[in-house]
């Protein structure tokens, strides 16, 4: 059963993810359209993981950690 609407803490995490993203993008030194073909996706699709506003799957984090060489932990703790 869904939740409708979500807990307030849900946005937060979400926004805190991918704060955590862009910070290891940048470290990497990758732009958004570099992590976006190491990873198969669009850059908009990457812009929209940072900025909180689509929420990546299991699989796109499990690709993010790997093209970023960061452990998936470190984007979602």
């Amino acid at each position: 059963m869904p939740l409708d609407p979500l807990p307030d803490w849900v946005p937060t995490r979400r926004r805190e993810i991918g704060g955590r993203i862009r910070a290891a993008r940048r470290s990497a030194h990758l732009s958004q359209v570099a992590l976006g073909e190491r990873i198969g996706r669009d850059h908009k699709t990457v812009h929209r993981y940072e900025a909180a506003t689509s929420v990546p799957t299991l699989i796109d984090l499990l690709l993010i950690a790997d093209a970023l060489d960061v452990p998936l932990a470190d984007l979602v703790r």
